[in-house]
């Protein structure tokens, strides 16, 4: 599972403070009954190894449904990147992701970070 891979949210303190840091912080959002959520797993590990210098963190949207819809996450999973005191990007929706796009996804916040720097 998801939350087996990646250290869970605790707090919305904890998002705020990941908000300010300089490097980038990736929230998935994600619930153990979810079947699109079930798929990413197999490829997940290999994108947080892809991105380690990214920091993940396991959002369950059931336990955080508030923070979820505060964020407009309604489906999942979904990604939310944020550092330098702001969001950085999103990829929310209720379709099924693939790695390739959520390897893109990834990807195009480094891209994000380096022009904006």
């Amino acid at each position: 599972m998801i939350k087996d891979i990646i250290a869970p949210m605790n707090s919305k303190e904890q998002f705020e403070q990941a908000k300010q840091v300089e490097s980038i912080s990736v929230f998935v959002f994600s619930a153990e009954w979810c079947p699109d959520c079930r798929f990413i797993e197999p490829f997940l590990p290999q994108l947080i190894e892809k991105y380690a210098s990214y920091h993940f963190y396991y959002v369950d949207r059931d336990a955080w449904m508030e923070f979820a819809q505060e964020q407009m996450v309604m489906g999942i999973p979904s990604f939310i990147a944020v550092g330098n005191g702001k969001e950085l990007g999103r990829f929310v929706s209720g379709l099924r992701k693939t790695k390739q796009e959520i390897d893109a996804f990834l990807a195009s916040l480094n891209e994000d970070i380096e022009q904006k720097g």
